[in-house]
């Protein structure tokens, strides 16, 4: 291993990773407003609502990630829809994101019994009480482990967007290794700072779950 490759292009290495970061980070935060607004849309009763649902699951879903965004940034400028790659990367990834994290939100509404539901009723609260005071908290906490898996694999995912030149981390190593003709210590640092990022991941979530389930073991 040539270490001395890092101080010339560590700097660019840097930079893919704080990109990575914000990718996935604004990824994230589409994925799990967009996926919460698909969930109620859902399980809103409405029959056109709930078709528009589960076509947008079954797209989203049903195809692989890199179809979409060859198809949004390639495909676009041909119907006069033109996307820089951050965008489409950003955007493309919260897109696929939101259809698994709806899912996950569904599951975890079902799972809370109906019987608390109707005792926050007789309680006198209301709908919008009942959801932000039972139901969303409980939901949370019991999908919490999922969401961390889902999470995991958005930011693996990400280096998918390298294909359209998204200056993200694996963007950044490939340039390094076409450069210098090596793969190991590109390729390594890629490996083990995807390895870290998702063990920071873990950690936070497992120290998140145990102040959420915290009225679980108190029984």
């Amino acid at each position: 291993m040539d270490l001395t490759l890092f101080v010339t292009y560590g700097p660019q290495l840097l930079k893919g990773v704080m990109f990575t970061l914000y990718v996935c980070g604004g990824a994230l935060v589409i994925g799990l407003l967009l996926g919460m607004l698909l969930c109620i849309i859902g399980r809103s009763g409405n029959r056109a609502l709930y078709v528009f649902y589960r076509l947008y699951i079954t797209l989203f879903r049903g195809t692989p990630l890199l179809v979409q965004i060859y198809l949004v940034f390639y495909g676009g400028p041909f119907v006069g829809l033109e996307f820089s790659e951050i965008q489409v990367g950003i955007g493309g990834l919260g897109l696929y994101t939101a259809a698994y994290f709806a899912e996950i939100f569904r599951s975890g509404f079902q799972s809370i019994p109906k019987g608390q539901i109707e005792a926050a009723t007789d309680l006198g609260f209301s709908r919008s009480q009942t959801f932000f005071h039972v139901s969303l908290p409980q939901m949370f906490a019991g999908v919490l482990p999922t969401l961390v898996n889902q999470t995991i694999l958005l930011v693996k995912e990400s280096a998918i967007l390298s294909v359209i030149t998204v200056p993200e981390m694996t963007t950044a190593a490939t340039r390094m290794s076409t450069e210098t003709f090596s793969v190991i210590e590109p390729y390594l640092f890629l490996g083990f700072t995807y390895w870290l990022i998702t063990f920071t991941l873990s950690r936070a979530a497992r120290r998140v779950e145990t102040r959420l389930t915290a009225y679980i073991a108190a029984r």
